[in-house]
């Protein structure tokens, strides 16, 4: 169930830095033997959110491992250049969510005043 005011933004929002942190933890981890890359599957957790879950009930629902395109002989599965677009893409989408909700957080003050 979305939110009256916010919508599926709130969640959103949540779900967008959660995942920001997930590829920055793969990034962090590019050098370390046997790491696994992970990902949220952020439309599958976004509707599992907005169906009543968490966000953190439903990015964990949706954890997910990186199939990489070449393996690694250290078994590391983190591909550098597809975590730093990943994580630049999910930067983007996250500044426009919050960017929305910023402006309808300014749009009830503005009610709230009287303006």
């Amino acid at each position: 169930m979305a939110d009256p005011l916010f919508g599926i933004h709130g969640k959103a929002l949540e779900l967008r830095s959660q995942r920001l942190s997930l590829i920055a933890s793969n990034i962090a981890n590019a050098a370390t033997p046997n790491y696994k890359a992970r990902d949220i599957d952020f439309q599958k957790a976004l509707s599992d959110a907005t169906g009543g879950l968490s966000a953190g009930q439903a990015a964990d629902r949706n954890l997910g491992y990186r199939v990489p395109l070449e393996t690694s002989l250290d078994g590391n599965t983190v591909e550098l250049s597809t975590e730093q677009n990943q994580f630049a893409e999910n930067a983007l989408h996250y500044k426009a969510t919050l960017s929305f909700l910023e402006g309808r957080v300014g749009t009830v003050m503005q009610a709230l005043k009287g303006e």
